[in-house]
């Protein structure tokens, strides 16, 4: 089968397509014919090996030791490991598959769902990752309730789009931030307020937020503090920063100082190495009922894979890049 290969950590360069043997599948797993694929920020980390604790965090010190990139995927059933009685070769799932970035991928069953029925492959394939982090992140971290205030920063990036709709979904009032070119967008997709972080700050002392979302800037946590709630809770994914920890420095000073200050300060590391079955259920219900819809910024095929991830890099695609295959 072809699939995008990297034998050593670097610039996209080092993405190569390849002829590499079909994945076996074992008891458990499925084995999808991938139709599409989302390109998740992570990835970036992956390719790179920076910030380079990504190599410490069992993803291989001097080289990758999954060598095929992509998570996300969206395609058919080929066939099913022993023990697994829920999907069947020929259904259409969605959901997350090591080495997707490929025509096939093999991955444990219970991290795949059946597709929207309102959705086609390629749009079920920009749901997993950074849908399954807009809904933790505002559901078990923020503990979003009705009527509360929402602050989404990056509200048109792939996690952003997402937390606007869910965050409306929970009965919240969203507000989200972004720069001038995502303002219709971010108003499109439901929000009742989008600020222009170049012409206003939202943290001017004229609003507080019972939650604020951050998705991976590097905005002071004074800075977010001052925009939040005396009892709101400020959620921080991912971030820039250094290339030794990237933006966990931020991420890890917000967790030790949360226990002195009134406010909640939380920054999870989500894992999806573990099974989401019931997490893919709800994005799949809220999809269905038409108050969640992906939003794709662009669309690359799988020789496109290095040009895809420099975009995702350098263009700020308002919602998500997706690959097909």
């Amino acid at each position: 089968m072809k699939a995008i290969v990297q034998d050593s950590y670097g610039p996209p360069d080092v993405l190569q397509l390849r002829d590499v043997e079909i994945p076996t599948v074992g008891a458990g797993e499925a084995l999808v014919r991938v139709h599409a694929a989302g390109l998740d920020p992570g990835e970036w980390a992956l390719m790179s090996g920076e910030p380079y604790m990504i190599r410490a965090m069992g993803f291989g010190l001097r080289r990758p030791k999954l060598r095929v990139r992509g998570t996300d995927v969206a395609g058919r059933v080929e066939a099913v490991g022993e023990g697994v009685t829920d999907l069947q070769p020929g259904d259409e799932v969605f959901g997350l598959c090591k080495g997707s970035f490929a025509e096939y991928s093999c991955d444990r069953a219970d991290k795949l769902m059946a597709k929207p029925a309102n959705l086609d492959l390629k749009q079920a394939a920009a749901l997993p990752s950074s849908g399954l982090t807009a809904l933790q992140a505002l559901r078990d971290y923020a503990e979003l309730k009705p009527g509360q205030k929402l602050l989404v920063i990056g509200a048109s990036g792939g996690v952003g789009t997402f937390a606007v709709q869910i965050g409306k979904a929970f009965g919240g009032e969203v507000a989200g931030v972004c720069s001038a070119t995502g303002i219709q967008l971010v108003r499109r997709i439901g929000a009742d307020h989008a600020i222009d972080y170049t012409r206003e700050d939202f943290a001017d002392g004229r609003e507080r937020y019972d939650a604020i979302l951050d998705t991976g800037g590097n905005r002071s946590l004074s800075h977010l503090r001052r925009a939040l709630a005396t009892d709101g809770t400020l959620v921080i994914i991912g971030g820039r920063g250094g290339r030794l920890v990237g933006g966990t420095d931020r991420n890890l000073r917000a967790i030790m100082l949360s226990p002195f200050v009134r406010q909640t300060l939380r920054a999870p590391f989500l894992d999806f190495l573990g099974g989401q079955r019931e997490n893919l259920r709800s994005l799949k219900d809220f999809v269905e009922a038409d108050k969640v819809t992906p939003v794709i910024d662009s669309t690359y095929s799988l020789p496109e894979v290095p040009d895809a991830m420099g975009y995702l890099r350098e263009g700020h695609p308002r919602g998500k890049v997706v690959i097909t295959v």
